[in-house]
């Protein structure tokens, strides 16, 4: 008897292997296409070499630990505690899994914003707990009230994704100021802050669940080095808890992964003493621009996009189709894959939207935009 009887293989599996069987340009699933950073792959090609390739201690080789730390001072004037509030993981998708099982009890509950991403529920049915999908606004923006009716003694932690996959919203101050108001009224409540795309951000700056002193004693932030450096593959990022439910987390992932990777670890703590992370907004800011100023013409109607690098569109120009049909006629007929948004809703709510993954090098964006034109 199956333990996830409803999850069927990913949209994201889907769409690519499509994209793949018909040849089609894939800004469908969250990887970049443009090489890493010559600094980090000269990194690893030295590491390779030497003794790097034995296991690390449990919760993260302690040179990047203390790497991380100094980001996070720089970053958000935090002072952490790394050998007792931060640990390395295979991945921020392990970060959460592994947060969710060793925070998360039997008919507990979890408040799942939706559109959400597609990870966070079933570690939340794993544990034999309830995930309560909680609709965003049309905007994209929370509604606290809502948000607060589906609250109850029996709640255990709400999740939320700033900067947000798949929308590209990202939280306000006003938001903050609601959800300390919220936890104050339920002080059992603890948050998982989904950050991965902290540093992808535009015109306004991402807030972080850092800054908030209201969150640092019941809060679990998530991060992605992966989503930062463009090293998808490598799938390693870091969980910042305090050291009461740290504690609990260490003890599901040493039986989960134990440790992580070493190569990556040793690479990534050197390469933090050269790269600048305040330029990945700058970077990709360019890119959702050039992406956005090639499809002025067409007939998606594209949304706000304030982070991440994934771009929203409507098609309610061009077809009354429901998106699945669409994005699966997107790659059969006109050789460009994307995902439906109803796909990120509990109850597949279909609103026309698609989203673009526009981490991708000028040649693709450009030839699945001249596609895309001519639609």
């Amino acid at each position: 008897m199956s333990k996830l009887p409803n999850v069927t293989t990913s949209i994201f599996t889907v769409m690519s292997k499509m994209a793949t069987e018909y040849n089609a340009i894939n800004l469908s699933q969250g990887f970049p296409n443009f090489p890493v950073d010559e600094r980090l792959t000269d990194i690893v090609a030295r590491l390779a070499k030497e003794n790097v390739h034995q296991y690390t201690p449990m919760a993260g080789y302690p040179p990047l630990m203390n790497q991380i730390s100094k980001l996070i001072q720089s970053s958000y004037n935090r002072i952490i505690h790394p050998e007792l509030e931060l640990l390395v993981t295979a991945g921020a998708t392990q970060g959460i899994f592994t947060t969710i099982l060793a925070l998360v009890k039997e008919n507990d509950e979890v408040i799942i914003l939706d559109p959400s991403y597609d990870s966070y529920e079933s570690p939340v049915l794993l544990c034999k707990a309830k995930p309560v999908r909680v609709p965003l606004n049309n905007d994209y923006t929370p509604n606290w009230e809502t948000i607060e009716k589906s609250c109850s003694d029996k709640t255990r932690m709400i999740i939320i994704n700033n900067p947000h996959n798949p929308t590209g919203k990202i939280l306000t101050e006003t938001d903050f100021l609601q959800l300390n108001i919220l936890l104050e009224k339920y002080p059992d409540i603890i948050v998982l802050s989904d950050e991965v795309y902290e540093y992808i951000t535009f015109e306004e700056k991402h807030i972080s669940a850092h800054t908030k002193s209201f969150l640092i004693d019941r809060c679990v932030m998530v991060s992605s080095f992966g989503k930062s450096f463009h090293i998808t593959g490598w799938k390693i990022g870091y969980t910042i808890a305090p050291e009461y439910l740290m504690k609990e987390i260490k003890k599901v992932h040493q039986f989960l992964v134990f440790s992580v990777n070493s190569i990556s670890q040793f690479a990534i703590s050197e390469y933090l003493d050269v790269v600048d992370v305040n330029l990945l907004g700058k970077f990709y800011q360019e890119k959702r621009d050039y992406f956005q100023k090639l499809l002025q013409n067409s007939r998606f109607e594209l949304k706000p996009c304030e982070g991440t690098y994934f771009q929203v569109a409507s098609y309610a120009n061009i077809s009354n189709e429901d998106d699945v049909t669409f994005c699966k006629k997107l790659i059969t007929d006109h050789g460009v894959a994307a995902i439906p948004i109803s796909t990120f809703y509990s109850d597949h709510k279909d609103q026309k939207l698609i989203r673009f993954c526009f981490a991708k090098d000028n040649f693709t964006l450009e030839s699945a935009a001249k596609k895309l034109c001519e639609i």
